[in-house]
């Protein structure tokens, strides 16, 4: 006698998709233990409906044809057990060229299966529900396994709720691959947004990379897909096939993915669960009683690949924290370390926004480097971007077939200057993937801030494009993006105090660093373009003709606390023909060194936190290029060592003196004292925090003659100590000075009391404090 199985309409008493249910009593189990229940008597269990189908059956031939190829939208509304009115329990599973199966449940009862239709097997029982696994025979092999369609959805009810108005913070937590023993099973939990699927499945190494053994269930109407998948374990590398509207199945990387394969393989890999023991309390308590804006931050920015090619997250850290040891910078900035396809993208174009670049190691390698960054001393800064990525066709773009992440308008969604597609941000579930995401790499990887790239490309409707789409008030802010960016920023610094966000823009979008309860945009800092593109302008002049662009130098002061500025001196601006900081400066050899140590010195001078990329703190005179190392042996060159010299000092008084950051974002942080000599091409202030008696005064002189007898007026009498010289012996100049400290004399000038008379170095800077101040 043939079992059958039953109509899904006939399981009135299942629990629907979703809905929880007990976990199976084992002591209601029968003391009959190790019996079995045979195919005849199974299907003598489950007498006919009235309608004359059989209770264990009833389905048509094409749904049971769409569970065998992993197509149906709901196998577990058919596969698995399901409770029958009567009492009995339907079992269903699926085995192709099975050829027998047999349920072997809890209490040792086996109950043989009969194959029904396309490799589906099923029975009754009235043993009631209990775990059960299933052993199939192929032949003379054996197969026993756990059934995944037999345990209850791994994603709650409230984190579908969550996830559906797009307001889980914990994102990572709940979506992507996860290792779980539910029932004291050890697997892997599944699970992803694709809403205009048909049907989704899991295909992977755990599987033979045959999906149509993992077919998911839609969990709600929001367009989550979950599936446990038994035996499945971390370092196993999967991706999800989706149906299409269109019929087609695509294959797509887990978009929450905590790790990948190595470029240019394209899986996912289910991350293991955290492992690194964090030993940095002490500066996460520190940091969070940290103002990061009023405190001192000098950053060093490296792309971590290229740095010393070669070296992983682990290795980075034994090198990269005695190198930093002897520059003293205060944070690092990693170029991206999210997963990306293409290396000369820099890891600008994400395909695995959750996942750290396998290049360099795994997420605990990467925790690893960050914890031993934090014990040194150095805060951690990593790039993020969300204001565009790349089409590749096994990440983001047109995930379930049709636009998702992206804005179904290409007028909003793409991104013409980078053959990009651009987030719908206003879609809840795509702000949600992204503030999440920015939580996750400060609370996951306890990453100091995050530095957002290209966010003119996100506020501006019409930014790089001839035809575009204007906002509901016909204006050309994306209103959408605004308030995006004011969600992740004011998000991080409620969840994360003292970190900070900062933002790579480069109009004059008015409150960007401004509180989002005042209408700003909620980020801490700005990189000041302004400030970097009007003063290489000026260096790049001959020293002979700067007297007669003198604006360049000083405008930068007219708007210097309209926002909280770093100074940047990227990556951005020393590749792709622009040259190195050393090629831009004029002049031989020398010259080009001492516009350098002038630049720097001024650099860290000027009001606003600075930033350095790598191979600038030596005077590279060639670009970078990602595909090589920098040219070390450089340091071996005495004038060029000389720069990295200054530079380190540069660093120490910066880091001791607060009257360099304490007064930062302030206008009385600063006082000028010759902000108009033209003519001499010099430029000189007083840099002050809260104590007047930490004051420092500092000279630069642009043009390329020593300036003797040069007088400034002076803020208070006393010996000034000069405490800098970039001209100095040391770091490769001329030893122009002033035999190290300068007498005031009661003089007035420049609307002071006291002056200085100086001599000043060409193309140099000296700075000054008064000895009172020790």
């Amino acid at each position: 006698m043939r079992a059958t199985v039953p109509d899904a309409d006939a399981d009135a008493d299942a629990p629907t998709v979703g809905e929880s249910r007990e976990a199976p009593d084992a002591t209601a189990a029968s003391d009959d233990i190790g019996t079995t229940v045979t195919a005849d008597e199974a299907a003598a269990a489950a007498e006919p409906d009235d309608d004359g189908r059989s209770a264990v059956g009833g389905h048509s031939d094409d749904e049971l044809a769409a569970l065998a190829e992993g197509r149906h939208g709901a196998p577990h509304d058919v596969l698995g057990q399901h409770p029958l009115g009567d009492g009995s329990v339907a079992v269903r599973v699926r085995r192709p060229l099975a050829s027998q199966v047999v349920v072997v449940l809890e209490d040792g009862t086996r109950v043989d299966l009969e194959h029904v239709a396309h490799g589906i097997w099923a029975a009754a029982h009235t043993r009631g529900l209990q775990a059960y696994r299933i052993e199939a025979h192929y032949g003379d092999a054996v197969d026993t396994a756990d059934d995944p369609y037999r345990f209850l959805p791994t994603v709650g009810e409230l984190d579908l709720y969550l996830l559906g108005e797009g307001r889980h913070e914990r994102l990572w937590d709940v979506l992507g691959a996860h290792e779980r023993s539910p029932e004291g099973v050890p697997g892997v939990a599944f699970a992803v947004w694709a809403p205009d699927a048909n049907a989704v499945r899991v295909t992977g190494s755990f599987n033979d990379w045959d999906g149509s053994r993992a077919a998911m269930r839609r969990l709600n109407g929001r367009g989550i897909w979950e599936l446990f998948v038994p035996g499945a374990r971390a370092g196993e590398a999967y991706k999800f096939q989706i149906l299409t509207q269109d019929g087609v199945w695509i294959d797509k990387a887990d978009p929450v993915a905590r790790f990948a394969e190595r470029p240019p393989h394209t899986a996912s890999v289910v991350a293991a669960p955290a492992g690194h023991v964090w030993a940095d309390d002490a500066w996460m308590r520190e940091r969070a009683a940290r103002d990061p804006h009023n405190s001192p931050m000098s950053v060093y920015e490296l792309h971590a690949m290229s740095w010393r090619p070669g070296l992983g997250y682990r290795q980075l850290a034994d090198e990269l924290i005695p190198y930093l040891d002897g520059l003293g910078f205060t944070h690092v900035e990693f170029m991206p370390l999210a997963e990306h396809p293409y290396g000369p993208s820099w890891g600008y174009q994400v395909t695995g926004y959750y996942a750290p670049t396998s290049r360099l190691g795994s997420p605990d390698d990467l925790r690893y480097l960050v914890d031993r960054l934090h014990q040194a001393g150095y805060g951690v800064l990593m790039d993020w971007v969300p204001g565009h990525f790349p089409k590749d066709a096994f990440a983001l773009a047109r995930f379930d077939g049709r636009p998702l992440y992206e804005h179904p308008d290409p007028r909003r969604g793409e991104q013409p200057d980078w053959g990009t597609l651009v987030f719908d941000f206003g879609r809840p579930e795509v702000r949600n993937f992204l503030v999440a995401n920015a939580l996750y790499w400060l609370e996951e990887f306890h990453i100091d801030g995050l530095r957002v790239d290209a966010v003119a490309s996100m506020l501006y409707l019409d930014y790089s494009r001839d035809e575009w789409l204007p906002n509901e008030f016909g204006g050309r802010e994306n209103l959408e993006a605004i308030a995006f960016l004011q969600e992740t920023c004011a998000t991080a610094y409620r969840l994360h105090p003292g970190t900070v966000m900062i933002a790579e823009e480069s109009t004059s979008w008015d409150g960007v660093t401004r509180p989002t309860d005042q209408g700003g945009l909620g980020f801490g800092l700005k990189w000041n373009m302004g400030w970097m593109n009007d003063d290489l302008r000026y260096f790049e002049r001959d020293p002979i003709h700067r007297r007669y662009h003198h604006g360049d130098l000083t405008f930068s002061f007219v708007y210097a606390w309209s926002e909280k500025y770093v100074l940047p001196i990227s990556h951005d601006e020393v590749v792709h023909g622009k040259g190195s900081l050393f090629s831009k400066m004029p002049g031989d050899h020398w010259q080009k060194l001492a516009n350098v140590r002038l630049f720097l010195a001024y650099q860290w001078g000027h009001p606003g936190k600075q930033l350095l990329f790598m191979g600038q703190e030596f005077a590279q005179p060639s670009e970078w290029d990602e595909s090589r190392g920098l040219d070390w042996w450089l340091l071996d060159q005495p004038p060029h060592r000389g720069v990295s010299k200054l530079l380190a000092r540069l660093n120490r008084v910066y880091r001791d003196a607060p009257a360099l950051w304490e007064l930062d974002n302030s206008p009385e942080g600063l006082q000028w004292i010759a902000g108009g000599d033209a003519e001499h091409s010099l430029l000189a202030f007083v840099r002050r925090g809260h104590d007047r008696d930490g004051e420092i005064v500092m000279v630069f002189n642009f043009s390329n003659s020593a300036l003797s007898n040069y007088r400034i007026g002076v803020p208070a009498a006393g010996e000034w100590e000069e405490i800098l010289n970039t001209d100095a012996f040391e770091y490769g100049g001329s030893g122009v000075g002033n035999l190290g400290s300068v007498s005031s004399q009661n003089e007035p000038h420049d609307g002071f009391d006291q002056s200085l008379e100086l001599s000043v170095p060409p193309l140099g800077a000296v700075w000054f404090r008064r000895r009172t101040a020790f």
